[in-house]
Order: structure tokens, then sequence, then C-alpha cells
């Protein structure tokens, strides 16, 4: 991630929508798998997060991604302790950045064509278009600190 920043100074925005928490059976999976969803997902988000700090121009800003569970779901409590850190995680970060600096989370819930291409009902599946405008709007616009639910 370093190397990244190092060969691609002076940026005006990071925008992160490569995490992954999966769906784990609370009573049987073990801690270290635990531990590995919440390294990848919020850890590396966070991490993501303190190094754009120093490599972006004043007035840029982070764009994170979380999840949304619009009722409780099997094999989702990994994801909830996730997107919960990463809420409180963005409310908080967003009164230390320095140089007006900005940061918000992006949580939606399924997406629509995820669904239908896994032969699901994609009734409550929100459209990836939608998805996309809300990433554009928090990179082009002026939240900060907020989670942004499509």
């Amino acid at each position: 991630m370093d190397a990244l920043f190092d060969e691609v100074p002076d940026l005006d925005a990071v925008v992160c929508c490569a995490a992954n928490g999966p769906l784990v059976d609370l009573a049987s999976v073990t801690d270290d798998a635990f531990s590995a969803g919440v390294q990848g997902k919020l850890l590396g988000q966070v991490a993501l997060a303190r190094r754009a700090v120093h490599h972006l121009r004043d007035g840029g800003s982070v764009t994170l991604t979380g999840g949304t569970f619009s009722a409780p779901l099997a094999g989702g409590s990994l994801g909830a302790l996730i997107n919960a850190g990463l809420e409180g995680f963005v409310r908080n970060a967003a009164g230390e950045l320095p140089r007006n600096l900005r940061i918000n989370l992006i949580s939606p819930g399924w997406i629509k064509e995820t669904l239908e291409s896994l032969g699901m009902d994609s009734t409550d599946g929100t459209p990836v278009s939608e998805v996309a405008r809300a990433y554009a709007e928090a990179v082009e616009g002026s939240a900060q600190g907020l989670t942004i639910r499509p």
C-alpha cells in the first residue's frame, strides 16, 4: 500500500470498495477466521485511510465501504461488527483530519445485480447505478464523517 502511495503522489481522493467480510457461523467460526475478517475489511480500510491522509491534497477525500443489514442475518455477526466499527471510525476520524480532508463511508445493502446473478430475489437490492452515484457524491461533494446508505 505504501508503495502505491509513493508512486502516485498528490491525490484528490482515495476510494476503497475492495472490502469483504464473510458470512460466518458465530458458534463454529474459529478465532483466526473471525480475526481475519476484522483484519481485512475493518483494519485494512483503517490502515488505508491513515496512510491516505499523508498523500491527499488539501480538501481531499477518503471514501470507505461498509455494509448494511436491514434485519438480523444468519452468519452476519462478523459483518455487523466490522460495519459498526467502520461507522464509528469514520464518524470520529472526520473530526481529526487535517487540512480540510474529508472521510465518508458508503454502506450499501445487497446489490440488485449481484442478487440477480446469484439467482436470488433482488426486490430489496440496491441498483449498482445508485451505489456508484453515492461514491461519486462522497468524493465530489462536501459530506464529512457520514455513513451514506444508497
